[in-house]
C-alpha cells in the first residue's frame, strides 16, 4: 500500500469535474471514496444492488442535467457488458471508476476471469480505457478521463491496478 491518499485525490478531481451523483456497489477498494462522497453535501452518493443499474443512473442523471460517476470493482464490468451498448448508442458520458481484482497477488481464484478480461471486455463494447498503475497516476488519469467522458460523452473507464487498492489474503478474510 502507499502513503497518497489517491481516494482523496480522487474525490477532488470529482468535485473539480462536477460530478453530483456517484453510483456504487460497496467495494472495499472504493471503501474511502465512498465515504467521502458520503460527506459531500454537494454529491448524492447512491448505493446499487448491480453494476448494471449505474449505467441507467449515470443515463438518467445525464438527461437531468447532472454528471455523474461509477464506481465498480472488475468483476462488476461482467455484469455491466450488455447495458455498456445503451451508452454507446445513446452516446451520453459515463465515468468508470473500476478497482481491479485478479491482478498482483490475487487470493480468490474466481476474481481472476474477470479481472484478466476487464480491458478487452470494455474495449469491446466501445468504452475507452485508461489504467492507473500507481496511487500517484490515479487523480491526474481520473482527470483525463473525466475531460474525455464530459466534454465529448463517451464511455470511459479507469482501471485502478490491485497494486493500488493492496491485495488481501485467506487468512485475512477469514479473521485470523
Amino acid at each position: 500500500m502507499t502513503s497518497i491518499d489517491w481516494p482523496l485525490r480522487v474525490h477532488g478531481v470529482l468535485k473539480d469535474s462536477r460530478v453530483g451523483v456517484v453510483g456504487y456497489v460497496p467495494d472495499a477498494g472504493h471503501k474511502r471514496l465512498i465515504e467521502l462522497c458520503h460527506q459531500d453535501r454537494a454529491m448524492r452518493a447512491v448505493v446499487l444492488t448491480t453494476e448494471e443499474e449505474g449505467v441507467g443512473l449515470a443515463a438518467g442523471a445525464w438527461l437531468g442535467g447532472v454528471r455523474s460517476a461509477l464506481l465498480m470493482q472488475s468483476s462488476g464490468v461482467g455484469n455491466c457488458i450488455n447495458v455498456l451498448g445503451m451508452a454507446r448508442e445513446c452516446r451520453f458520458p459515463l465515468l468508470m471508476l473500476v478497482t481491479m481484482r485478479g491482478e498482483f497477488g490475487e487470493f480468490n481464484p474466481w476474481q481472476v476471469p474477470m479481472g484478466q478480461a476487464t480491458p478487452a471486455a470494455l474495449e469491446a463494447m466501445g468504452v475507452v480505457v485508461h489504467r492507473a498503475e500507481t496511487a500517484e497516476e490515479v487523480a491526474p488519469v481520473l482527470d483525463a478521463a473525466s475531460r474525455l467522458a464530459f466534454d465529448s460523452y463517451a464511455a470511459v473507464a479507469v482501471l485502478i491496478s490491485q497494486r493500488v487498492i493492496g491485495i488481501k489474503s485467506f487468512q485475512e478474510q477469514a479473521g485470523r
